[in-house]
């Protein structure tokens, strides 16, 4: 376990990772179209919310059970069929960091995170904490909590690299240094901000090293 005032670095995937904006418009206009949904309006909503969340928000409670159930086989399937890559700078970085100092916080689930961080050949890391790791989802502050304390880390001590409101609202409410990545303008709240992942590299090495 890392020494009691260690500090640790806790990110996001999707967006922040791994560049999969197509595929998940692709995903959830597809998921919408099933449903007679708009698929703009959905993925505006799935885009702040895990898909247990999403279904609820749109679908009479008879459906979604039916409609989550949809949604999980077409992510299955884009975890070895999609189109999607590391953004730049992701493999180096992941690598420079001590396997007991990161974890990875997302709305997707453990076994898909893992299978396209297989497919991209980067480090998987013991701790990730997926949808089904809490009862709530950003932007509750307990994933990034269960983060910390997997890890061992005071929640004052962790770094959150983010790129969406919900995840940054987050980060803030559970104490943590919030940081916005991949994006022309910095999110409301995060407290500092990168265009580019690549940008925040070596910060985020100095703020853990």
């Amino acid at each position: 376990m890392p020494a009691p005032d260690a500090a640790a670095v806790l990110f996001d995937v999707d967006g922040t990772l791994v560049d999969a904006v197509a595929n998940q418009r692709r995903i959830w206009a597809t998921w919408a179209d099933r449903f007679r949904l708009d698929g703009d309006e959905v993925y505006s909503v799935a885009l702040r919310t895990r898909p247990v969340e999403t279904a609820a928000h749109f679908l009479p409670e008879a459906d979604r059970a039916r409609a989550v159930e949809h949604f999980h086989r077409l992510e299955d399937d884009d975890v070895h069929q999609g189109q999607y890559k590391a953004f730049t700078g992701v493999h180096q970085l992941l690598r420079d960091l001590e396997p007991d100092r990161w974890a990875l916080v997302t709305a997707n689930l453990r076994r898909r995170v893992e299978g396209r961080f297989r497919r991209l050949a980067l480090p998987v890391p013991r701790v990730i904490v997926d949808a089904e790791s809490t009862v709530h989802g950003k932007p509750h502050p307990a994933p990034y909590l269960a983060a910390a304390a997997a890890l061992g880390v005071v929640p004052a001590r962790c770094l959150v690299v983010e790129d969406s409101a919900s995840g940054v609202a987050a980060g803030l409410a559970a104490g943590m240094t919030v940081w916005t990545v991949n994006g022309p303008v910095p999110l409301r709240g995060a407290h500092r901000h990168f265009p580019a992942l690549s940008d925040a590299a070596p910060d985020v090495l100095r703020f853990v090293g």
